[in-house]
Formats: C-alpha cells, sequence, structure tokens
C-alpha cells in the first residue's frame, strides 16, 4: 500500500494582492486670465453698459421730455432757480422754428448730425463757430455737460448720429427749443418769450423769434428786449435766412 502523503502545511504568507487601479490624474485648472485681459473684458462690459445706458435715454426721450440736464443743475445750484417750462411742438410758433434754423443750422434738414461743409469752414478760418450743428447742440444740452474737453466731444461725436437715427428732425428742433438758454437761468422758449415778451411761444412774432434766436449762443451777454447794434443787424440777417429757407425748402423737415 501506498504511504499517505502527509499534509501540506499551509503557506501563512498573505496572498499578494491585486494592485488597485490607479485613479487617473486631476487636470490642473486652466490658468487665470492676465491682468491686461482682464482689464479688457472689463473695460468692455463697462463700455457696452454705458451705451446701452445711452440707448435707452435717447429711446425715452424720443417721446419723453428730457428732465433737467447738467447744465440746468449747475446754473440752478449757482442761482438758487432756473426757469423753464415745457411746451410741444404745436404750442411754438412756426416762425421761431425757422428763426433757430436759419440763425444755427441753416443745413438742419439737409445733413445727418454734422455739416461738413461748415466743419471744412471753420476748420479753414481756424474758429468752431458755426460747426456745431442744432443736432450736436441738443445731445451736449441732454446728454453731456458743457466745456471743451477731448471726452466730451467723442462722446458727442458717437451720439449725434444715433440721435439723427431716432428722432425726427421735429423732435430734435422741439428739444433744442425746450432746452437752449435765452437768457441767465432762462431756459427753453417758452420761459423765454413769456421772460422778454410778457407771450407764449405759441404768439411770437417773426422779429421776436428772430430776436430769441439772436442772443444764441451768447445769451448772458445779450438781450432780445434791449438789442444792441448787433443783435439789431443779427435779428435782420435771420429775419431774411427764415424767409430764404422757407422758399427753397430748407425748412421742410420740420416746418
Amino acid at each position: 500500500m501506498a504511504e499517505d502523503t502527509p499534509d501540506q502545511p499551509e503557506d501563512p504568507r498573505p496572498a499578494p494582492r491585486k494592485p488597485r487601479a490607479r485613479a487617473p490624474a486631476k487636470k490642473a485648472p486652466p490658468p487665470r486670465p492676465g491682468l491686461l485681459k482682464r482689464l479688457r473684458v472689463w473695460a468692455l462690459r463697462v463700455t457696452a453698459g454705458v451705451a446701452g445706458f445711452f440707448l435707452l435715454l435717447i429711446l425715452l426721450f424720443s417721446f419723453v421730455p428730457p428732465p433737467f440736464n447738467i447744465y440746468q443743475l449747475q446754473e440752478s445750484w449757482r442761482l438758487g432757480g432756473v426757469q423753464r417750462d415745457w411746451v410741444s411742438w404745436d404750442e411754438i410758433a412756426p416762425v421761431m422754428g425757422r428763426a433757430a434754423v436759419a440763425a444755427e443750422d441753416a443745413n438742419f434738414c439737409t445733413h445727418w448730425g454734422f455739416d461738413m461743409a461748415a466743419i471744412r469752414d471753420a476748420i479753414n478760418s481756424g474758429s468752431n463757430r458755426g460747426a456745431s450743428t442744432i443736432s450736436q447742440q441738443v445731445v451736449k444740452n441732454v446728454f453731456l455737460w458743457h466745456g471743451r474737453s477731448y471726452a466730451r466731444k467723442a462722446m458727442e461725436a458717437t451720439l449725434t448720429p444715433v440721435v439723427e437715427l431716432f428722432w425726427s428732425k421735429q423732435r430734435i428742433l422741439e428739444v433744442y427749443l425746450n432746452v437752449a438758454e435765452f437768457d441767465e437761468g432762462v431756459f427753453g422758449v417758452q420761459a423765454a418769450a413769456q421772460h422778454y415778451f410778457g407771450v407764449d411761444a405759441r404768439e411770437l412774432s417773426a422779429l421776436q423769434a428772430a430776436r430769441l434766436a439772436a442772443v444764441l449762443p451768447d445769451p448772458k451777454g445779450r438781450s432780445a428786449s434791449k438789442p444792441s447794434d448787433f443783435v439789431k443787424r443779427r435779428t435782420r440777417a435771420i429775419l431774411s435766412g427764415a424767409e430764404t429757407i422757407k422758399a427753397d425748402g430748407r425748412a421742410g423737415c420740420f416746418d
């Protein structure tokens, strides 16, 4: 008989463990954008916000009277109050619109916010007088501030075509006549008509309208009720110019 094979002693060592699968290495977070890039993004966001704000105001003021502007607030603070009374286009004598255009911007109906011929003449003569259109003055008076600076001129040049795009010419002129200063602390044609002549804006005669237009753009140095020789000469020129633009059709966009 074969001898029984003795039992083999069990191996005391534990069975080797299978190596665990390594977890995939975590991806390193993307590097933060550089300071210059972050500043560029921030600047773009601010620019977009400012542009949207002005666009909203332009759309709103296309049918709502603008409230006090920056210059009016400054003058109200300095003088202790100002005279202003908004009136609609239908409450302004037609002669006033023609007089203002003849005085300040004879090509108002034919340009898109900038009178390039007037700008070239101003550059050639070394003066900026006459280069600023009624549209540009509305942008300055309603949305910006007075004073000469490259920042204001750049914003004015940017906003003027937008106003021309969304507002009618009649609306631009209506706003202009309601925010223009005609004497110290006297803003708008209604307040000016009452201040100088004791009548409403709808009752202005051609001569009175020309006198009001003649005090622009120096309302603190000129008077419509006590005109100097210069104002009298300018009034006669405005009367003639108003008749001319009526006859040749350059008042057709608002008259």
